[in-house]
């Protein structure tokens, strides 16, 4: 029997809050992270207000910046709260 395929719509606005409280709770400002990710501050206010959803690569030094593991931050799409 093939593995069952998750059917879970992905929370983005769970993921945009788990980024915005792991960015304060490391208290970086966007200036800060975007120093240390090289992504631009005004791709990561568009990705935390959910006007961008943000690139895999962009989500995976935003990971590396807060010294989280990828898959932590990404756990939070998959959350009952929308």
């Amino acid at each position: 029997m093939p593995p069952t395929r998750r059917s879970a719509v992905p929370n983005f606005g769970a993921l945009r809050s788990e980024f915005r409280r792991r960015r304060s709770d490391a208290g970086l400002t966007y200036d800060a992270l975007a120093e240390k990710t090289g992504v631009s501050r005004r791709t990561l206010i568009s990705i935390e207000n959910g006007q961008s959803n943000g690139s895999v690569e962009t989500w995976y030094h935003i990971a590396g910046a807060l010294d989280i593991d990828m898959s932590d931050l990404m756990r939070s799409l998959y959350t009952a709260d929308k």
